[in-house]
């Protein structure tokens, strides 16, 4: 490690610890003042008990029990919201945690998480150092940390987890690291569901490569990694619901788990977006707004002010949102899932510029870019955190 990296990487801790200590401040004062004292069981300080709800809950039952051999269903014979619908890597590493060192899933599964969230900082600013350069690095790192769902990096979820893999696939992809690109995707395909998404950045880093193989010749071995780096982004895509298959016994296990979120219904392509977009804005206004962020968000990273990041930041951060619009069932855990467009955070702050372009300077005016919008996050964080951190009984959304 070279001397300016060792200070890169100092900076960038102090910073990712300065907004983690922002957000164990506001959930403490969640738990000391506002929430309803009925979630304590008093095993484990407060803290934990909050943050170990919701999905976190599903994944203490994962790590302390498995997963079910058999679908559970309900008198009418619909499977019923199981464990399978969560992914195993989080869980396992909290137990392996526990094992270790004989801490309960309350306590393991928040250290878990902050730890993986630390790695993800670290790897996101060493690939955005790279693109843009150290200044734009450390503002994108910085509103990735303080972003209003931020707090979901630090309690028993699996965004950091998501964030630290989904980061070394798009590094190992920009490096031209086919093999360990589609090993560590094949990953992804355990702790997040994100294989579309990442198979299209996948699929345009190969044909780049391949339309510049006139003037950088593509070996055999170089062919054959490529289509490994493919498959392995394919694969992440099939490998849990084969698992869930395998597991139960039932060939859709896992579609059936994931309908059982909207009560057997399944979820066609785009059709819950609209039919939120419309219920919130109106017909014909939610259209507009939907149509309207896709075409800010293409203008934003199509532009030259986003070409430092390179296509294969670019095409996630376009086709990511896509994905979600596509196949999610968007409520309240929206906010969270957007935690992953970090590369449109630099290019929020003026940082998308290739270092080299004088354009990408005076480094002053893109720290008070990223202070400003920072600490509207962090306004941000605090009412997300109040309205979906404090949990009301007997039921409420979740983060």
């Amino acid at each position: 490690m070279t001397r300016s990296t060792g200070r890169f990487l100092l900076v960038l801790l102090g910073l990712y610890t300065l907004f983690r200590l922002f957000t164990t401040g506001v959930l403490l004062w969640i738990v000391a003042v506002h929430q309803d004292p009925l979630i304590f069981d008093g095993d484990v300080p407060r803290y934990f008990d909050l943050a170990t709800l919701w999905d976190g809950a599903w994944y203490e039952r994962i790590a302390t029990t498995g997963y079910p051999a058999e679908l559970p269903v309900d008198d009418q014979g619909q499977v019923r919201q199981n464990e399978w619908a969560f992914y195993p890597i989080f869980p396992f590493l909290a137990r392996l945690l526990m094992a270790v060192t004989g801490l309960p899933f309350a306590v393991a599964g928040p250290v878990v998480a902050t730890v993986l969230g630390y790695a993800a900082a670290v790897v996101m600013g060493l690939m955005l150092r790279e693109r843009v350069g150290a200044a734009a690095a450390l503002a994108g790192v910085a509103l990735f940390a303080a972003f209003p769902a931020a707090p979901t990096l630090q309690v028993a979820y699996t965004e950091s987890l998501a964030a630290l893999l989904l980061c070394a696939v798009l590094w190992l992809l920009i490096r031209q690291k086919w093999l360990a690109a589609g090993a560590v995707a094949l990953l992804t395909g355990l702790a997040r569901p994100i294989a579309l998404p990442l198979g299209l950045v996948a699929l345009v880093a190969v044909i780049l490569r391949w339309r510049r193989r006139q003037t950088e010749p593509i070996t055999g071995g170089e062919y054959a990694a490529m289509g490994a780096a493919l498959a392995g982004c394919g694969l992440s895509g099939l490998i849990w619901p084969a698992i869930v298959w395998a597991g139960t016994g039932v060939p859709d296990g896992y579609t059936v788990t994931m309908s059982a979120w909207r009560g057997g219904e399944q979820v066609t392509p785009f059709t819950p977006t609209l039919e939120m977009v419309q219920w919130l804005f109106g017909d014909l206004r939610g259209l507009v707004l939907l149509a309207g962020f896709f075409v800010l968000l293409g203008v934003m990273m199509l532009g030259p002010w986003a070409r430092g990041l390179g296509p294969v930041l670019q095409t996630w951060t376009l086709g990511y949102p896509f994905y979600l619009a596509a196949a999610l069932d968007p409520w309240t855990s929206i906010y969270r899932y957007l935690i992953l467009l970090f590369p449109a955070f630099v290019v929020m702050v003026g940082g998308g510029w290739p270092p080299s372009d004088p354009r990408s300077r005076p480094t002053w005016l893109l720290v008070l870019r990223t202070v400003v919008i920072a600490l509207l996050f962090l306004g941000w964080q605090v009412w997300w955190s109040w309205e979906l951190f404090r949990f009301e009984p007997p039921r409420d959304n979740p983060p």
